[in-house]
């Protein structure tokens, strides 16, 4: 196998995605690793593995990069969207990982897993839009973005060996409808463009790549302006900015009223009571307003979609 390794590398792969990693002991991955690295040491290693209990021995002592993160982050999202588990459970998602979050692989869709528009998972691809903001920014984490997956496709076809069951064959030789009418100029431009939106965030703003992170779901207790089922809250801040990002996984819009705890300010070295400089992400609207632990924060979040607005103080 390490064989196998260094004829692809020296091929130019830019790195090796290797599946169900956990059934190879992690002694050869640390040896193989290590070796194919001395030679190319720009190659990334992702491992697919189901134990959480592994997932540090895995990185720390067999050298992967990366981990894909599906037992944690990706099965509560899905479960979420499909209202099988609240919101507020992706709170536990982060602090399983707190110590390695920056080393898993977050995604939404990939060969394995059924479509997000597919009839097996959402149906309406909006309704990922919440679950994609979180995945990109609530940690520095890296993001995957399959094939097609901002354009909505469903995964429905019936393509012969795979037939109709929500995925893109990867046995058949197929062309896959949304990518061809992407590529003529015809598209679902909406959601590509907030894909693209929230992925040039993710890469851009310093809140995002530099900043920290701080869960408000623990400090909202109003039920009536806060749906921990379906809302889930958090802030990132660098500096003098934080962006206070509110996703909402219902179908109908909400008027949220979120409480700003004390120890945010304090933990975040941030002015409470002070009047701050605001813009709307999504709509690029600019407004003032004053930020305190007193009054709540309110804002309006569309039905499957997601709150963005960025603090400065002034």
């Amino acid at each position: 196998m390490a064989q196998i390794l260094d004829f692809w590398a020296y091929k130019g792969v830019d790195g090796f995605r290797c599946d169900m990693a956990e059934m190879v002991p992690v002694s050869f991955w640390k040896y193989s690793i290590n070796r194919t690295k001395e030679r190319f040491p720009d190659l990334i290693f992702i491992a697919e593995i189901y134990n959480p209990s592994l997932y540090r021995d895995y990185l720390n002592v067999g050298g992967f990069d990366y981990l894909y993160d599906k037992v944690g982050l990706y099965d509560t999202l899905k479960d979420v969207i499909c209202n099988r588990r609240p919101a507020s459970d992706i709170t536990k998602c982060w602090q399983s990982v707190d110590d390695i979050q920056n080393r898993m692989l977050n995604f939404l869709e990939n060969h394995d897993e059924q479509r997000i528009a597919s009839d097996y998972f959402a149906i309406d691809p909006q309704r990922a839009i919440p679950a994609v903001a979180i995945s990109l920014l609530m940690n520095k984490a890296p993001f995957m973005i399959y094939f097609g997956q901002e354009l909505g496709e469903r995964g429905m076809d019936n393509e012969g060996y795979s037939s109709i069951d929500g995925r893109t064959s990867i046995f058949d030789y197929w062309s896959v409808k949304t990518i061809r009418n992407w590529i003529k100029g015809d598209c679902n431009s909406n959601l590509r463009n907030q894909y693209k939106l929230i992925l040039n965030l993710a890469l851009a703003d310093d809140c995002i790549k530099e900043g920290g992170f701080y869960d408000l779901q623990y400090a909202q207790n109003n039920r009536e302006y806060f749906n921990y089922y379906s809302n889930y809250a958090f802030i990132r801040y660098y500096k003098t900015q934080l962006i206070i990002i509110v996703a909402n996984f219902s179908n109908e819009s909400k008027s949220v009223k979120l409480r700003l705890p004390k120890e945010m300010f304090d933990h975040c070295n941030l002015v409470d009571n002070c009047n701050y400089k605001a813009t709307d992400l999504m709509s690029d609207k600019r407004f003032e307003r004053i930020l305190n632990s007193c009054d709540p924060y309110e804002c309006l979040v569309d039905g499957n979609s997601v709150s963005l607005i960025k603090f400065s103080q002034l």
